[in-house]
């Protein structure tokens, strides 16, 4: 069994190149001819994941943040294991921080079975926790098999019913994933091999790509074909429905990254315009909840003109200083007609912004400085209205299962809760300076 060549450089090959235009570009890049399924929670992924392994012929690539062993997740590692012993080539990247909990014997147990596994930037000891590029974690979530098959979400590779923290669990943590088949897959590929080759060569083909681009006339080379190619759309009409998955194709779908090279703002910049463009509805589920500037007044301006704004929130609080930190936003966005909701069946990791039916993204990032501005992170967008359907009908479950906070009466609410942001803008930027973020990238 082979593994990845151990350094991909791109050299004057265009046609390598080419395949990795969409990184180029600093905007979501749109391909036709995709099937997208949303997967509610991990009940829904894991066992399409286990399937799509179990049916994998060349390779498995996976990245994810956090793992824990047993429940749901073993099922995902057995289906690996299994993959390999048909000589399907494995390659599993692993953030530090994520899977600190993991005991080293399993990981070890991983390999001898044949599984390529990589740890992404592993932190031990004070030295390690002091260096500013170990604040940078991989939260991503991701999975794509033979090239063709992906999934992408907010979906750590966890049982649904337990918490690393608190224990088990009778009712699952809210979570999406979705899976997506065809070119859009692709990208998420390129990252999953960018990260493990980073975790393991300290290079990847990002590197490699820049400097390729730096040649006078391959940048505009690279625009040109890309959008030539971008939106081509195979022999099928628009809105057909595939007897066999019940999924409506072709469908418009990016995957767009957040990382510290190319695409910094990329995923912030497609909501913040997502947002802006909305005449109906605007619908945002998310656990950590403190946008920067820009983004909230997108939020007031689009309640403001009669959009429908809705935030889910956790109601179930995991972290407090998370939830503080979201409370503290509550009267300015209430103020212009925003409403938040709490959830309150179980804990809320979703990561979900559906736009008027038409545009939606899932993924790993949240709305709060960690996400927008340190984190490397991934997200699918769908532009497609059975898709964002589908989405707004299991959104609107969510929404009735969860509690509206009413907005404050309290006269004295309002100059607390200007010291409380004070202070909290001072923590966000105080950590984002730790991080390496320069200042004028976070505007509260």
């Amino acid at each position: 069994m082979q593994g990845p060549p151990r350094h991909l450089s791109f050299g004057d090959d265009a046609t390598q190149s080419l395949s990795l235009a969409w990184y180029a570009q600093r905007r979501p890049v749109f391909t036709g001819g995709n099937r997208v399924a949303l997967l509610r929670g991990g009940d829904e992924l894991f066992p399409a994941m286990v399937q799509a392994i179990d049916a994998a012929q060349e390779s498995v690539w996976l990245a994810n943040y956090l793992t824990g062993t047993g429940g749901q997740a073993d099922l995902v590692f057995d289906a690996l294991a299994r993959a390999v012993r048909r000589g399907v080539a494995v390659q599993v990247v692993m953030d530090g921080v994520g899977s600190r909990e993991v005991p080293a014997a399993f990981w070890q147990s991983l390999r001898h079975q044949g599984i390529q596994l990589a740890i992404y930037r592993p932190v031990a000891g004070l030295l390690s926790a002091l260096n500013s590029r170990n604040w940078r974690r991989m939260h991503l979530k991701l999975c794509v098999v033979d090239e063709d098959l992906g999934f992408v979400g907010g979906i750590n590779l966890i049982d649904d019913r337990h918490d690393l923290v608190h224990g088990w669990t009778t009712q699952p943590r809210l979570d999406y994933a979705v899976q997506v088949q065809g070119p859009a897959a692709l990208p998420v590929q390129h990252t999953i091999r960018a990260m493990w080759t980073r975790a393991t060569l300290g290079r990847d083909w990002r590197d490699d790509l820049i400097e390729w681009m730096k040649v006078p006339g391959r940048m505009k080379r690279l625009r040109r074909v890309w959008q030539q190619a971008r939106l081509r759309l195979p022999p099928v009409e628009q809105g057909q429905i595939s007897a066999s998955a019940g999924i409506r194709l072709p469908m418009r779908a990016a995957f767009v990254l957040r990382d510290n090279l190319r695409q910094r703002r990329t995923i912030e910049q497609a909501s913040l315009q997502a947002i802006q463009q909305a005449r109906a509805n605007v619908d945002i589920v998310t656990p950590y909840f403190y946008p920067g500037r820009a983004l909230r007044r997108a939020l007031k301006h689009a309640a403001d003109r009669g959009v429908r704004v809705r935030l889910l929130l956790q109601g179930k609080v995991d972290y407090k200083i998370a939830a503080i930190a979201a409370r503290a936003l509550y009267d300015e966005l209430q103020a212009h007609g925003v409403r938040i909701f709490e959830y309150q069946p179980s804990w809320l990791h979703a990561k979900v912004l559906c736009v008027d039916d038409e545009w939606a993204t899932v993924g790993s990032s949240n709305l709060d400085p960690l996400s927008m501005l340190v984190n490397l992170e991934g997200n699918l967008i769908v532009r497609d209205r059975g898709f964002a359907k589908t989405l707004g009908a299991a959104l609107a479950r969510d929404f009735a299962d969860s509690a509206e906070v009413p907005r404050s009466s309290d006269a004295a609410q309002p100059r607390s809760t200007r010291w409380m942001r004070g202070a909290l803008n001072w923590v966000a930027k105080l950590y984002l300076r730790l991080a390496g973020v320069r200042r004028r990238d976070w505007r509260d």
